[in-house]
This record gives C-alpha cells, structure tokens and sequence, in this order.
C-alpha cells in the first residue's frame, strides 16, 4: 500500500504519538481542570504542555490564547462567528475551502458581507488584489496559508502586512502548511491563527485550535459555545479570560497527548528540514507527471510557492474512476473529486469533476513516489488508446 493522503489526514503519524496516547489513557486519564487530585492535575500539566509548544511552534507569545477545538473547521468557526458583527465585511479568495465558504455564507444571512478575490488558475494570488477588495466597512482578511487543492502558497506576510496597516483582523488557516512550512503569528502579522493537528503536524484527528494574538481584546469574541470551564463554578456566565472564555466541556485530552508527542518531533526534526523534504517531493512528481503524456497538472511549477500536494488528471479517464483503479491496481491510496474547495477548482478550470490528488508527507519514500509515477504513467497510455 502507498498512503499519498496526507492532504486529508496524514498517516504514519510521528514517531511516539501511539505510545503517548497509550499511556495517558493507562496512566493519567483524569480530567484536566475538573477536579484537585494528582491525576487531573497530572492531566492539566500536559495540556500546558501541549499549549507552550503549540505558542512557541507558531511564534504566538502567550501559551493562554492558545485555545484547543475539535479541528481546524471548529476554530474557524468560533473566530468568524465570535469577532464579526452585522454590517461588517471581510475578504476572502477564490481557493479558500469550504471551512471558510460555508460559514462566511451563513453569516451572509445576519448582515455579514464578503468578497472572494479570484485568484490565477495556478491558485496564486496577488496582494494587490487583496488591497484592492478592502472597503470601508472591511473588518477582517481571511484566508487559507495554501490551497489544499492547487498547493499553492498564499503570501501571508505581504498581506499579513496590509491588513495591519489598514487596522483588519487577519485570520489564517494553516490547514494545509501547520507543520510542513514556517509560520510567525508576529512576523506576519497574524491576529488568528486556525490549525489542526491531524495533517501536517502528524497528530490525532479531534485536535486543532485558534491562537488569539494580543492585538485581541477577549471582550471583542462573542463565544460561540459556553458551559463549564471548571473555573469560577459560582458564576452563571463564561469567564471572561483566555483560553476559558472559548474553550468550555472537556477537550480531548487524550488526542492532545498523542498532538505534544508529534510536536516534540517536529520540534527535533525542524519545520524548515520537513518543508525541504516536502519540496522535493513536490519537485519530482511535478517533473514526471509534466513529461508524461496525457497527464495534466495544475498548481504552481516553482516548488518554492507551494506545498507537495499535487493535483492531476488524466485524459480520457475521470478522477473518480481513476482513483478506484490507483487503488484496486496498485495500492495507492490518494483523493479525487472536488476536496471541499468547488471555488478552488472553478479558479482552477477543473469544476465539476474535480482532479486526482497525491498528497504525499514526510514520511514518504522516494520509491513509493517512484511507483506512484509508473501506476500513473501506465494509465496514462491505457486510456490514450
């Protein structure tokens, strides 16, 4: 089996993540804030844990405003949803998933506006583009860090750079980068960052989270869920601090044990080593599949301006029925159809059927690549027959 999934959810998970989960379950399994004995406080040490290597991972200064969620989609949610307010617009673009579309066309529903820069059919945008769709009732930029059908990489920091100098929220979803590429909340100027810990950071699925910068009073969030923190049990109403204010019921703990292992590895191994291998992964399918006949890719050919995923498809042959063969053949596990980003494949001229994606991770070998690239080759020149 070739696992080339990674852009869904990664697998292997890094080394020490299974034995992590395993032992807080059999050691610990208390209930983090909930109650005063050694093991919930056991269990609390860790979550801090996890939330100080969370800060230091994306340069955000207080561990406190990291806030834990179920996924990526989960923290998208409570930033859209706690900081905009009728009559407020925000800018968008044209490859953002449907993480972002959704709820941004929900809130269109209570007065919220938004506008999805088009981006170029290789997913690329322009900042200027971004400038230009700010208006006077503009309040937040959101966008994803990179397209997770094109692979390309939006320049966060240049436009990071403009939503600080026109006094915006800047929201990012590092859904497709957390883990494989360099992020600095404050180098980018970043006031929420969305992530989740089941792709790139090669964690458990049922963990992400939103990191607040301190440019964010917590009396501007309206929280989208409240109950019991397990601080201040006398009041009736949510606490008023981070990360309580937006984190209430009990998280999943048990994930966050298996997320701190693979942080640690990431840690060890570097951000930049992990964006390197990635790279040439990326480099080697987009040369192959290029001199491949009837084969056609999309995204940027400069591998510096984006991720390993790879989107492809293969003349006279649909994605879904490719993607059944690459399985049935060959083992190669991989996704096709329209990745919950339809805007993203309008942008790209490959609506309604979608592409065939490899999303490899870092713990793929050039081998599996190597197969990869014959298994496509050999239904390339079947279905050119």
């Amino acid at each position: 089996m070739i696992y080339l999934d990674n852009a869904a959810t990664s697998w292997p998970k890094a080394p020490g993540v299974a034995e992590s989960i395993t032992r807080f379950i059999n050691e610990v399994g208390a209930n983090p804030g909930r109650s005063g004995h050694r093991l919930s406080i056991k269990a609390a040490r860790m979550v801090s844990d996890v939330r100080a290597r969370t800060a230091e991972l994306f340069g955000a200064s207080d561990p406190l405003r990291v806030v834990f969620t179920h996924n990526i989609t989960h923290a998208i949610n409570i930033a859209l949803q706690g900081l905009l307010r009728p009559g407020d617009h925000v800018v968008t673009s044209s490859v953002d998933h449907n993480s972002m579309i959704r709820p941004l066309n929900s809130l269109a529903l209570s007065g919220i506006t938004f506008t999805a820069v088009t981006c170029q059919p290789d997913g690329s945008l322009d900042p200027a583009a971004i400038h230009a769709a700010i208006k006077p009732e503009t309040a937040m930029i959101a966008l994803t860090h990179a397209s997770n059908v094109l692979g390309a990489l939006l320049p966060i920091n240049r436009i990071g750079a403009i939503a600080r100098e026109h006094d915006l929220l800047f929201l990012v979803d590092t859904a497709s980068t957390a883990g494989c590429v360099p992020i600095d909340m404050q180098t980018d100027n970043i006031d929420l960052l969305a992530f989740t810990g089941h792709k790139a950071l090669l964690g458990p699925t049922g963990t992400g989270g939103l990191i607040i910068s301190p440019h964010i009073d917590p009396s501007m969030i309206k929280p989208v869920f409240q109950g019991g923190t397990g601080s201040r049990s006398a009041s009736e109403t949510q606490p008023p601090f981070l990360p309580d204010l937006l984190e209430c019921g009990t998280i999943n703990t048990t994930g966050l044990a298996g997320l701190g292992a693979a942080l640690v590895w990431i840690n060890e191994t570097g951000v930049g080593h992990i964006q390197q291998t990635c790279r040439k992964q990326a480099r080697f399918l987009l040369e192959q599949f290029m001199a491949t006949e009837g084969v056609s890719v999309f995204g940027p050919v400069d591998t510096t301006m984006r991720t390993a995923t790879i989107s492809f498809t293969i003349s006279n042959l649909s994605p879904s029925r490719a993607g059944q063969l690459l399985d049935e053949r060959y083992g190669i596990m991989c996704r096709i159809g329209l990745h919950c980003a339809p805007r993203a494949h309008t942008t790209a001229g490959t609506f309604p059927e979608g592409t065939i994606r490899f999303s490899p991770g870092v713990f793929t070998t050039q081998d599996e690549l190597a197969k990869a690239v014959h298994a496509v080759r050999s239904l390339a020149e079947e279905f050119s027959r």
